[in-house]
C-alpha cells in the first residue's frame, strides 16, 4: 500500500498508539479525588504540557476538544456571541475549511457582515487584502494557516501583527490543522488569540483536538455540565485519545525542520516527474510541501481516485470533508476550468519515498492509456 492522503487523516505512530493503550489501562475519571482519577487526570496534564509547550503558549491556555471542527465551531460561534451584539463584522478568507466556512455562512444569515477575502490573480491570499478588510467594527478575524487542498502557506503572521496593533480588541483565529507540527509555530509570533488543532493529522487517533485561548480572551462554553477543562468544555475527558495526542506531539514537535526538508524533496521529485509526464501541478514551491495539488487533464479526479486505489496508491481529489463534491476553492484559487475536475491531492509524511512517488506516475501513466479521457 502507497498512503498519500496525509491531509485527509495520517497513520497512528507507535508512541501514540501505545500511549493510548497505557490511557485505557488507567480507567479511573480525571474528575475522581481517589487515586485513580488523580492518575488519569496526571495524563491529560502530561499531554496538555507537551502540546503547549509545542507552540509556545502556557498550559492553561490550552483545552481539550473532540476534533479541530468542534475547536473553530467554539471559536466563531464564541466570539460572535461576546463581541458581536456590538461589532457585526467578521473576516475570514474564501478558501477556508468547511469548519470555518460553514459557520460564518451560518452567522451572515443572522445578520453579520461577513467579508471574505479571495487569492489574487496568481493565487496567493495577500495579508494587505486581510488588514485592509478589518474596521472598528470588526469582531473575529479568521484565517487559516495552510490550506488543506492546496498546500498554499497564507502569511497569517503579517496579517494578524498588523491586525492586533491597529485594532487590538478583534479577535484573531486561526485553523492551524495542516501547518501543526509541520512548519513552525508558535502563537506569540502568529499574533492569534485562539487556534484550533487537530490529534489525527498529526499521527494521533481521530476524535480528539485541541484549542489554544489566549489569556484574557473570553470564549463562552460550548458544552455545560459537570464544569471540566476548568468549566468551559463539558463532559469526562477522553484520557486515551489525549494521551495519544500528546504522545504524537513529543514524538514529532522537535524534527519539524528536517522532516520538512524531506517533504521538500518529495515535492520538488513529484514536480519534476509531472513536469517530465505532461502532468499538471496546480501547487507551487511557496506551499507547503505536505500538500500538493496536481491534475491530469481530461480524467475525472475520482475515475483517478479508484484507478490508482486498484493498484494499492491512495490518494485524494480533494479535501475529505467534500466527499467528492466539487471544490469551490480549487476555483477559487484561479486554477483553470480544464483542470478543476482532473485535479488530486498528494499530501505526504515522513514514511514516504521517491519510489512511490515513481509508482504513483507510472499508474497515472497507464490511466491516461486506459481510460476514456473526457476531452
Amino acid at each position: 500500500m502507497i498512503y498519500f492522503d496525509n491531509a485527509a487523516t495520517t497513520k497512528p505512530c507507535d508512541e501514540a498508539v501505545k500511549a493510548v493503550m497505557n490511557g485505557l489501562d488507567r480507567y479511573g475519571n480525571p474528575s475522581s479525588l481517589q487515586g485513580m482519577g488523580v492518575e488519569a487526570e496526571k495524563l491529560i496534564n502530561a499531554a496538555r504540557n507537551a502540546i503547549a509547550k509545542s507552540i509556545g503558549a502556557a498550559d492553561e491556555e490550552i483545552y481539550f476538544t473532540s476534533c479541530a471542527t468542534e475547536s473553530s465551531n467554539t471559536a466563531i460561534f464564541g466570539i460572535a456571541k461576546t463581541l458581536g451584539k456590538r461589532k457585526k463584522r467578521i473576516v475570514t478568507t474564501s478558501v477556508e475549511h468547511p469548519s470555518v466556512a460553514v459557520c460564518c455562512d451560518e452567522l451572515e444569515k443572522h445578520g453579520f457582515e461577513v467579508v471574505r477575502v479571495a487569492p489574487d490573480g496568481e493565487g496567493r491570499i495577500n495579508a494587505d487584502d486581510i488588514i485592509s478588510a478589518v474596521d472598528d467594527n470588526t469582531c473575529l478575524v479568521s484565517c487559516m494557516l495552510v490550506n488543506n487542498e492546496t498546500g498554499r502557506i497564507l502569511p497569517i503572521e503579517q496579517a494578524f501583527s498588523a491586525i492586533k496593533r491597529r485594532f487590538p480588541q478583534a479577535v484573531t483565529h486561526c485553523d492551524c490543522v495542516q501547518g501543526y507540527l509541520k512548519i513552525p509555530l508558535k502563537v506569540k509570533k502568529l499574533s492569534a488569540d485562539i487556534i484550533s488543532l487537530s490529534g489525527h493529522k498529526i499521527h494521533a487517533p481521530k476524535g480528539i483536538g485541541a484549542m489554544y485561548i489566549k489569556k484574557g480572551v473570553r470564549v463562552p462554553p460550548f458544552m455545560r455540565g459537570g464544569g471540566q477543562e476548568k468549566g468551559f468544555r463539558s463532559g469526562t475527558e477522553c484520557v486515551p485519545l489525549i494521551c495519544g495526542f500528546g504522545a504524537a506531539v513529543e514524538r514529532y514537535s522537535d524534527t519539524i525542520a528536517e522532516r520538512f526538508e524531506k517533504a521538500h524533496s518529495l515535492r520538488k521529485y513529484l514536480f519534476e516527474k509531472c513536469d517530465e509526464h505532461g502532468i499538471h501541478v496546480n501547487s507551487d514551491m511557496e506551499c507547503s510541501p505536505y500538500i500538493n495539488s496536481i491534475a491530469l487533464e481530461g480524467y475525472k479526479s475520482e475515475v483517478l481516485l479508484h484507478f490508482l486505489e486498484q493498484r494499492g496508491i491512495y490518494v485524494s481529489s480533494g479535501s475529505a470533508c467534500s466527499k467528492g463534491k466539487k471544490s469551490s476553492v480549487i476555483k477559487e484559487f484561479g486554477i483553470a476550468e480544464k483542470y478543476q475536475d482532473s485535479t488530486l491531492r498528494i499530501s505526504f509524511s515522513e514514511e514516504n519515498t521517491l519510489e512511490q512517488i515513481d509508482s504513483l506516475i507510472e499508474s497515472l501513466i497507464e490511466a491516461r492509456e486506459k481510460l476514456c479521457s473526457t476531452r
